[in-house]
């Protein structure tokens, strides 16, 4: 396991350098330029040329990239050529908001979309199974924008029950915190919710029409025990893959949603800095992104050993 671990941190690494580079020159192929975004339009030439040889954008590209790419290595995300601020700052400020709503959208589409999906499996051809499916396709159909603008003009403005916009820290006022994290977690959570349900339900039905689970039945075993101690396990590793795949999403996931409900978190640093060209904190929350899915499929891979002892790595 120790060898196949350091493999995958391996791979890692290479990743990290391929999407690097190629996002680094992508953006610096991009029209516009971030030294007139700081100057304005009416910046003389001799400004222009200052300010572009302060800031090292005269360089080549080759050079600029290796140059950063050394900080890195040391520890040193560079900094921001828009804010002049240092990128590892500029993240850890943005970075709780993100993770707030992100592990909350993460367990509120884990604990309520897994139980749903296995609850239309085993009533399957039902009135409950009928609702659960048929909320889930709509679910998965809603655009997180347009449902955020809904939710905001339902729960916000007409009833009044939660804040339009806004993030207050739960260190500050836990129960404030909790009202204004409520409605952009669910927004952000409620598609990962539809695809757990329906692919919970999918791999349910396969397994409780296995020859094993027809024999526990013709052994009068309780529903229950068959559903929770035999079919579950087995049922539950394509599930574990899909969240796994859905754990980035608390790092990266809530860029729309920051905009909507004026969130001041990772997502929305990383659009602005796409929109201003501010390359070195593009390259700085990317990196963190990468770490954070890669990071994310080495936890599901590890954890098919402890879900299914047959499972084997080397």
């Amino acid at each position: 396991m120790a060898q196949y671990i350091l493999h995958r941190l391996m791979q890692m690494v290479v990743v990290l350098l391929v999407l690097s580079l190629f996002c680094f020159f992508l953006l610096h192929s991009l029209p516009g330029n971030p030294v007139l975004t700081i100057l304005g339009e009416d910046a003389t030439q001799e400004e222009i040329t200052q300010l572009t040889q302060e800031l090292g954008l005269d360089r080549p590209l080759p050079v600029q990239y290796f140059s950063w790419l050394g900080g890195v290595v040391q520890g040193d995300l560079g900094r921001s050529i828009i804010y002049r601020e240092d990128v590892a700052d500029m993240i850890i400020n943005r970075l709780p908001p993100t993770l707030h709503i992100g592990i909350f959208a993460f367990i509120i589409s884990v604990i309520v979309g897994v139980p749903m999906g296995i609850m239309a499996a085993v009533k399957r051809g039902g009135w409950i199974d009928g609702f659960i499916t048929t909320t889930a396709n709509f679910a998965m159909a809603i655009p997180n924008f347009w449902l955020g603008i809904l939710g905001i003009y339902l729960f916000s403005l007409t009833l009044g029950w939660l804040p339009v916009q806004g993030y207050v820290s739960p260190t500050e006022d836990f129960w404030a915190s909790t009202k204004y994290v409520l409605m952009p977690s669910l927004v952000l959570g409620l598609s990962s919710m539809a695809i757990l349900a329906r692919q919970a339900r999918s791999s349910m039905l396969e397994i409780i029409r296995q020859d094993y689970i027809r024999t526990a039945r013709s052994k009068g075993i309780k529903q229950k025990i068959i559903i929770f101690k035999h079919a579950l396990r087995n049922a539950i590793i394509p599930v574990v893959t899909l969240a796994g795949l859905m754990l980035p999403n608390i790092v990266g996931g809530s860029v729309i949603i920051e905009q909507v409900f004026n969130i001041n978190g990772l997502g929305r640093l990383l659009l602005q800095a796409v929109f201003n060209q501010d390359i070195v904190v593009v390259q700085g929350c990317l990196i963190l992104i990468t770490v954070t899915v890669a990071l994310a499929n080495l936890l599901v891979d590890i954890s098919y050993n402890y879900i299914d002892p047959r499972i084997r790595y080397k």
